[in-house]
This record gives structure tokens, sequence and C-alpha cells, in this order.
């Protein structure tokens, strides 16, 4: 190669390592904004939830915490995207701390909902739970999408599985949503642990993916 080129070259090898900086900051804001949501979801979701006795709202609370831990286990992944030998180990541990959390959380709520439904305990009313579940349905996908271009662009599995996480929490939103408005409009009570039983193979599929170290994004 002849050497008058090698400026050109080094010229877009910096190009190159500062848009990936940049990619990498963005990462980082997008972390940030979803541990303080999901950190305010999470203790309206469960403090609503424990007041209606709702077992789905709770659930959709403490899933919207293992999101925090996913959130800061991103920003651990992001803070390190220069150094190109950690980065594997990082996101295969990223994707096994929070498969292990989606597994606990499937088996809690699981164990919740049939309890409640052979007990057949109806769940009061929450207007806060129906709003908590309104503005996940507008944030969630929004986030998702931005999440799902970094980590295209940086081509990192885990921000790309976290992307996953944040279109799985507008599924369990959906599903919230549902069952609450059915027990608020109808007075169908079943339709709260239903909806919550529904939640738990997604949930688990989700945990087994991640303890495998699946990438969940193909």
């Amino acid at each position: 190669m002849p050497l008058w080129r090698w400026p050109d070259i080094l010229v877009l090898m910096e190009g190159l390592a500062i848009t990936r900086q940049a990619l990498a900051r963005r990462g980082r804001r997008l972390e940030y904004f979803t541990i303080a949501w999901n950190s305010v979801e999470g203790i309206v979701g469960v403090v609503a939830g424990i007041i209606a006795g709702s077992i789905s709202l709770v659930g959709f609370g403490v899933d919207s915490f293992i999101e925090v831990i996913s959130g800061c286990a991103l920003l651990w992944r992001m803070s390190v995207d220069a150094e190109e030998d950690q980065r594997e180990r990082i996101e295969q541990i990223t994707l096994r701390i929070v498969g292990t959390c989606f597994l606990a959380l499937a088996a809690y709520v699981g164990y919740e909902a049939i309890r409640n439904l052979i007990g057949q305990k109806p769940p009061e009313h929450s207007l806060a739970g129906i709003v908590l579940a309104c503005a996940a349905l507008i944030v969630m996908p929004v986030l998702a999408r931005a999440k799902r271009r970094v980590g295209t662009q940086l081509k990192s599995a885990a921000m790309k599985a976290d992307a996953k996480q944040a279109d799985f929490c507008m599924y369990l939103s959906a599903i919230l949503l549902g069952g609450l408005i059915l027990n608020a409009v109808v007075n169908l009570w079943w339709a709260d642990p239903i909806s919550a039983l529904v939640m738990v193979p997604i949930i688990a599929k989700e945990g087994v993916e991640g303890l495998r170290g699946d990438p969940c994004c193909d």
C-alpha cells in the first residue's frame, strides 16, 4: 500500500472509533432512562398492586425492578465497549443474571396466580394500574426501537436482548391492561390471575434463554 494513503486510512479509523464512542454514549443514556423509568414503574406497580390485591400488577412491578438490574448490567457493558476483549464475557454475564431473575419472577407470578384462582380472591379496581399500563404501552415501544438500533450498530447481543426486554414489557403491559379493565368494567375477578398466568410462560422462556446465554434477538 502506498505510504501516501496511510494518513487517509488513519483518519477513517479515527472516525469509526469516534462513531462507536458516540453510540456507546447513546446506549448509556438509554440505560440511564431505563433505570429511572423502571424504578418509578416498579414502585408504582408494586404499591398499587398490593393495595388492589392484584397479582398481575405486582408481577408487573417486580418485572420493572428486573429491568433495572438489566439496565445496570448494560451500563457496565457500555462502559467497557472500547475494551473489545471484555465485550462478549460481559454480555454473557448480563444475559445469565437477567435470565435467573426472570425465572424467579415466573415462579412467583405462577404461584400467586394459582393461589388466587383457587381461593377465588377478587382484586380491587386499580385506576393507578390502568394508567401505569397505558404509559408503558406508549414508552416501551419507543425505547425498544432506540435500543435495537444501538445494539445493531454496535453488534451488541446484550443491547439487542435488552431491547427485547422492553418489547416484552410492552406485551406484559397489554396483558395487564386487559385484565385490569375487565375487572373494572365487568367485574371479572378471575381476569387478573388469568392474565398473570398468561405472563408465566413468556417470562420463563426469556429466563431459560438468558441462562443459556442466547442473544434472544436474532
